[in-house]
């Protein structure tokens, strides 16, 4: 399985975005996976730096045949009409070549606290904290790639890659931030 690279929080934010997509191209992942929250910087944030999501939306749909993304709680169905991917279900699941389950989800449902019924050692994927995290949490593991708009805590701008049974949370200047081995 070639590498899968998690990102959330975009929140409309085109600069954001573009760092985000040439992230993507220089990593070599197969698969984009959004973890909500893509073109609106809902009522709690303050407009992003370049907002412009029917901008955000024309540079992702260009990626559409490679993006598995879910809702966060500031997407809409008026957000849905802009992009070429499906992206208003709550959550989705992703069968690893290992046999592990990976559940993906905004985080705002589903989440550390509120876990979906999971199997020993498998994966929950979530953004909604923009706080980045990879680590075993009793049974399972728990990622969350932070954001790439509004970082929170002492993080900085980050994204997540998956490739080979382990994550690395990494930072737009190219260093591991967190990782974890899922294996």
């Amino acid at each position: 399985m070639n590498a899968i690279f998690f990102a959330a929080d975009i929140h409309g934010s085109l600069p954001a975005a573009t760092k985000l997509l040439s992230a993507f191209e220089a990593s070599g992942a197969s698969q984009l996976v959004l973890l909500g929250d893509i073109l609106n910087h809902g009522p709690r944030n303050s407009v992003p730096v370049g907002y412009d999501p029917a901008e955000v939306a024309n540079k992702l749909n260009e990626y559409s045949d490679r993006i598995i993304a879910v809702r966060g709680n500031c997407d809409s169905e008026v957000d849905q009409m802009l992009l070429d991917f499906p992206m208003m279900v709550d959550y989705s699941w992703l069968l690893l070549e290992s046999g592990k389950r990976m559940f993906i989800t905004h985080g705002h449902i589903y989440n550390m606290d509120n876990r979906p019924k999971l199997a020993e050692g498998d994966i929950l994927v979530c953004g909604h904290t923009h706080i980045p995290v990879a680590e075993r949490y009793h049974d399972i593991y728990v990622i969350n790639p932070g954001s790439i708009t509004f970082p929170r805590g002492y993080s900085k701008a980050s994204y997540a890659i998956y490739s080979q049974g382990a994550f690395k949370v990494m930072s737009f200047d190219g260093k591991v931030v967190l990782s974890t081995n899922c294996n």
